[in-house]
């Protein structure tokens, strides 16, 4: 399985690709099930990098665990949760606020 994934041009912020369009976390991502789902992901990042939406998209693999998108790579979940350093920042913060 895999998602498509970048970093938005104007702020650097990294996106996901998910049915409605691009979006600023991994949950709610398309999962690509098979080689044609991968290959409509890989138009649809080939057009938003020509219209200088996105730059570094690519396809990562990930996994299905408990309901939840896990990226395979510790790059990619680094990427998805935010700072390593400071749990109180980035997007695993929010995460927390709605959890708790």
């Amino acid at each position: 399985m895999k998602v498509l994934t970048g970093n938005r041009l104007i702020d650097g912020e990294a996106i996901w690709y998910s049915p409605v369009g691009w979006i600023e976390t991994l949950a709610g991502a398309d999962v690509a099930a098979d080689k044609a789902a991968e290959e409509r992901l890989e138009a649809i990042g080939r057009q938003a990098f020509a219209d200088n939406f996105a730059l570094d998209i690519e396809l990562i693999d990930v996994q299905i665990v408990d309901g939840e998108i896990v990226p395979l790579r510790l790059r990619e979940r680094i990427r998805a949760a935010g700072p390593t350093t400071r749990t109180d920042l980035g997007k695993q913060a929010a995460h927390a606020a709605r959890a708790g």
